[in-house]
C-alpha cells in the first residue's frame, strides 16, 4: 500500500477475528461490501506488504532478512489471492509454495533463538497456522473440498472472505459449513471512525481538520454523502481532492472542492 495503513476500529475487530480463528484451527468467514477494506485488513495481520516482494525475489540473503523472519514468524499466516477460473490443481500449487517459503522463513527465524541442530522437528510448512484466501467467491466446489481436505489433515486455519452472502452460498456445501468456526461482518466506517479518519488525511495534506468549523463540517458531510463510509473510495478520493487544491492554488478543502474532486473520480474511474 502506497499510504501509511490507518488502524480502525473495523481493522481491530478483524484482528480479533482472525486470532480467534487461528487459536480455535477452524474455518472463518470474513463478508462485506466492496472497499470497506478487508483486503487492507487480511494483508497487513499476514505482513503481506512486506512479506510478499520479499519472497517473489528470493535472491541472495542480505542484512535485511532477519526483519523478515521476524515478520513471518510473528505472523505464521499466508494470504492468497486465487485468479479467475483457477484450476483447483494450480490453486493448490501456489498454497504449498507460499506455505512452504513462509514456514522457511518463520523456521531461520526460530533457529535463531535456538541453536540447537535438533530443532527443526517437523516440515517448515507446518509452521504456518492460517491460510487467507480472498476473493473466496472464484474457489470451485472441487477447490473449496481440497481446502476443506487440507483443513481436516493438517489442522490448518483457514479465511475465506467475500461478499456479502458468501456465507450462505457456503451452506450449500455441508461438509464445508459444518466446519465453520466464525462469522465476521467487516462494516463501512462509522462516523466516529470516519472523521478519524478524515483527520488523518487533513493532516497529511498539511492541513487541520476541525467538525465544529461551518467549512469542514459541510466538507465532511459531502464526502460522508459521497462515500458513505467506504473505505476504498475515501482512499480513492483524497488524491483527486490533492490535486485539484494544487491546480486551482486553493488552501481550504470545502464541500465543493470535494464535489469536484468526486467528478473527475468518476470520470476517470
Amino acid at each position: 500500500m502506497n499510504q501509511a495503513f490507518i488502524v480502525t476500529k473495523e481493522h481491530r475487530r478483524f484482528t480479533e477475528f482472525a486470532n480467534a480463528v487461528r487459536k480455535e484451527r477452524t474455518i472463518g468467514i470474513c463478508h462485506g461490501d466492496a472497499g470497506v477494506g478487508k483486503t487492507n485488513s487480511a494483508r497487513r495481520y499476514a505482513n503481506w506488504d512486506a512479506l510478499e516482494p520479499y519472497i517473489n525475489e528470493w535472491g541472495p540473503r542480505g542484512d535485511h532478512d532477519a526483519k523478515h523472519y521476524a515478520l513471518a514468524n510473528r505472523s505464521r499466516t499466508v494470504f492468497y489471492t486465487p485468479e479467475v477460473l483457477c484450476r483447483p490443481k494450480d490453486l493448490m500449487h501456489d498454497i504449498d509454495h507460499w506455505q512452504i517459503k513462509v514456514g522457511l522463513c518463520a523456521d531461520e527465524h526460530l533457529r535463531s533463538l535456538e541453536p540447537d541442530p535438533l530443532f527443526k522437528a517437523r516440515p517448515a510448512a507446518h509452521l504456518v497456522e492460517l491460510l487467507i484466501i480472498d476473493e473466496a467467491e472464484r474457489l470451485t466446489p472441487t477447490a473449496l473440498e481440497l481446502l476443506r481436505d487440507r483443513h481436516d489433515r493438517e489442522h490448518l486455519s483457514m479465511i475465506l472472505i467475500g461478499m456479502p452472502g458468501i456465507d450462505q452460498r457456503f451452506r450449500h456445501y455441508p461438509q464445508l459449513y459444518s466446519r465453520l468456526g466464525f462469522s465476521h461482518h467487516y462494516r463501512t466506517l462509522g462516523r466516529e471512525e470516519l472523521l478519524f479518519v478524515l483527520d488523518r488525511h487533513w493532516k497529511r495534506l498539511g492541513r487541520t481538520l476541525d467538525p465544529d468549523d461551518f467549512t469542514d463540517a459541510q466538507a465532511i458531510a459531502a464526502i460522508e454523502r459521497i462515500t458513505r463510509g467506504n473505505f476504498r473510495l475515501l482512499e480513492r478520493l483524497f488524491p483527486q481532492i490533492a490535486r485539484v487544491l494544487k491546480i486551482n492554488e486553493l488552501e481550504t478543502i470545502t464541500d465543493d472542492v470535494i464535489e469536484a474532486a468526486a467528478s473527475i473520480l468518476v470520470i476517470g474511474s
